[in-house]
């Protein structure tokens, strides 16, 4: 699933109920939301599966969090600190902790203490720009592009990820993807 559309599910989810107040999120029973995440189309591929970290996020939020999840990253923390309560949530892993960190960070100018923490999500087209570039080598390892990353701006080197990304789908795929 493009990370587009996989961003735009609470939207769409909250399109469906009418409206997306946390209060009204925290009274749906996992039944409640699975319905809504799957009819009448589904919101993700996997509707059930996401139905259930919908569902567990929601609580984690209300327990965790005090039902607001800009909580999460208020008071200016690590980056590393961050990372690890996205890491708490069900169906999160390393990539897209790291990857909502990055947005909170660079898109939506959130100040945290440090950035060092943010890594690059070294997907396949990441990859393949840190190759063509010669970062890596071909057979480089996902750890190998993330710590070349890290070599190259330690700083922040969740900021190497997006240029890579815009190089890839503006230079490379238009002219060149049948040479990968």
């Amino acid at each position: 699933m493009k990370a587009e559309r996989a961003w735009l599910i609470p939207y769409l989810f909250s399109q469906k109920i009418g409206d997306f107040d946390f209060g009204s999120l925290r009274s749906l029973s996992l039944a409640e939301i699975r319905d809504f995440m799957t009819k009448p189309v589904p919101l993700h591929r996997y509707p059930e599966r996401m139905s259930e970290n919908f569902y567990e996020a929601v609580r984690l939020i209300a327990d965790a969090y005090s039902g607001d999840a800009s909580n999460i990253w208020r008071g200016e923390p690590s980056s590393a600190e961050v990372v690890y309560r996205f890491l708490q949530f069900r169906g999160v892993g390393p990539k897209i902790a790291t990857m909502a960190t990055n947005i909170l960070a660079r898109e939506l100018k959130v100040p945290l203490s440090d950035y060092y923490s943010v890594d690059i999500s070294a997907d396949l087209h990441v990859r393949r720009v840190f190759v063509r570039l010669g970062l890596v080598s071909s057979n480089a390892t996902i750890d190998e592009v993330i710590y070349r990353a890290r070599s190259l701006y330690p700083d922040f080197p969740g900021l190497l990820d997006l240029p890579a990304w815009d190089y890839w789908t503006q230079v490379v795929s238009t002219r060149t993807a049948t040479l990968w």
